[in-house]
């Protein structure tokens, strides 16, 4: 989750980012296989969004962000 969101933090503050133009991309057109439709990545970013407390104008502040995304591990 932790990895998720710091790869959506890069690509949503540079505007020129070429993966930007992947969120255009329409797949309504695509067969899938039969079963539960996979989650897409803006599905996944989004429950761990709210998760967590984030909102999309938290990833221009970089000490909120990192702050906000870390998760402890309790081993």
């Amino acid at each position: 989750m932790e990895t998720r969101l710091r790869w959506f933090r890069h690509v949503k503050r540079s505007a020129t980012a070429p993966m930007r133009r992947c969120e255009e991309i329409n797949l309504a057109q695509c067969r899938r296989g039969r079963g539960q439709p996979k989650m897409s990545w803006n599905a996944i970013i989004r429950s761990d969004m709210k998760y967590l407390g984030l909102t999309k104008d938290m990833t221009y502040d970089r000490n909120v962000w990192r702050f906000r995304i870390k998760i402890v591990d309790y081993r």
